[in-house]
This record gives C-alpha cells, structure tokens and sequence, in this order.
C-alpha cells in the first residue's frame, strides 16, 4: 500500500483493518484522482495478496473479485491528525 501511495504521489500515514475492510489514512496531493489511487491500491492489493495466499484469499471473493467494487472515502482536513491515527490504531487487524 505504501509503495502505491508513492507512486502517486501520496503518503500512507496509518494503515488497519476488521476481518472484512481496511482503512487507510492517506495524504494525497490535489492533482490525483482519488477513484485512480484507490483503485490501483485495491488492484495492486489483489494481485499480491492472490499470489501470496492463493488458497486463502479464494475464500474471500467477492464473484472473482478480491474487493467490493465500491470504496467510502472522506476528507478529515478539519480533525486534528493524532484523532483520526488513533482510530485507525484501534481497527482490528485484518485477518
């Protein structure tokens, strides 16, 4: 992910997750579509994890998809960075 992030541009501050979702606190600049970011990390993402853990991941597919076609995204320019951190922190793992 961090790597992505890189290639756009971007900075991947904080990473987490629950069993059936990530989240991710990115700094972007302006210039980069957001739809292009997240889905380059959602593909990259797959094709690694697939490569990885073929017999594990096949479990979790959404038809032949690893991941939902949708994405929630929301802009935390106002919150102080420490409190959105600290929430990502207290995600769960991914499993």
């Amino acid at each position: 992910m961090r790597d992505v992030c890189g290639d756009f541009g971007a900075e991947l501050r904080e990473f987490n997750g629950e069993a059936d979702h990530v989240h991710l606190l990115v700094h972007y600049p302006p210039k980069v579509a957001l739809a292009r970011l997240v889905g380059s990390l959602k593909g990259v993402s797959a094709r690694r994890l697939r490569q990885e853990f073929p017999a594990h991941t096949n479990r979790y597919l959404w038809g032949e998809h690893f991941w939902s076609p949708s994405y929630f995204a929301a802009s935390v320019g106002g919150a102080p960075l420490a409190v959105v951190k600290e929430y990502i922190e207290n995600q769960k793992r991914p499993s």
